[in-house]
């Protein structure tokens, strides 16, 4: 290599520094190991999530309808293969003969999933007691949707003929056993009412002339 000196007496010869080695760190056999740990784990666990979404199993399904307090036969449900089913909890087609003939504490519709919470052991009319059913349009019910276990108090209206103070009305206790919406918006309450004043409300619906009030939310 030359050099220019400044009193402009040409180049001259200097030694040439040798280039400077820079001395890379070894990666400890520790870290090393631990880093292929965690890149292991991490492609485990997407794997696990991946597998979680993915799995499927058998459940029971509803296959056709069924009424509030009959008895589940095996030909009521169907087993379907569902997806995932985080947040559900749908009886497992293994259970067949756990829920064969159980009844419906409401009613079972075509195409959805079979819970336990929709089954009971229990009867659903206690002693002395007799169900009833009340076609009621939207705003003849009490409240916005009625489920099973409800409290109701039914009165009497009067009638055109009627000069009877609205004290005298005639009143029964009765408990919600379901409730179901029709098509052209009907609402039909099945209701479990006392043997002896069963005939008194099937007359008074027939005549319109009843009422409902929610005396207690199950």
């Amino acid at each position: 290599m030359s050099v220019a000196t400044r009193n402009g007496t040409g180049p001259v010869d200097a030694p040439v520094a040798p280039p400077r080695v820079v001395r890379q760190r070894r990666m400890r056999p520790g870290l090393l190991g631990l880093a292929v740990l965690l890149i292991a784990l991490g492609g485990l666990g997407a794997a696990f999530a991946v597998t979680s979404v993915r799995a499927t199993g058998s459940y029971l399904a509803v296959a056709r309808p069924v009424e509030v307090g009959r008895q589940v036969s095996a030909d009521d449900l169907v087993p379907v293969q569902v997806a995932g089913g985080q947040g559900l909890a749908p009886v497992p087609a293994g259970r067949l003969d756990e829920v064969v003939g159980k009844r419906a504490a409401v009613s079972l519709t075509p195409g959805t999933l079979l819970t336990m919470a929709q089954l009971t052991d229990d009867p659903l009319l206690g002693p002395g007691q007799q169900q009833v059913a009340l076609g009621l349009g939207p705003a003849e019910v009490p409240a916005r949707k009625l489920h099973p276990g409800d409290k109701l108090l039914l009165v009497s209206t009067p009638d055109g003929d009627d000069d009877r103070p609205a004290g005298a009305a005639t009143r029964f206790q009765a408990t919600v056993i379901d409730a179901v919406t029709s098509d052209d918006d009907e609402v039909v309450v099945y209701l479990a009412l006392a043997v002896r004043d069963v005939p008194a409300v099937v007359a008074l619906s027939s005549q319109e002339r009843i009422a409902l009030v929610l005396t207690e939310a199950a």
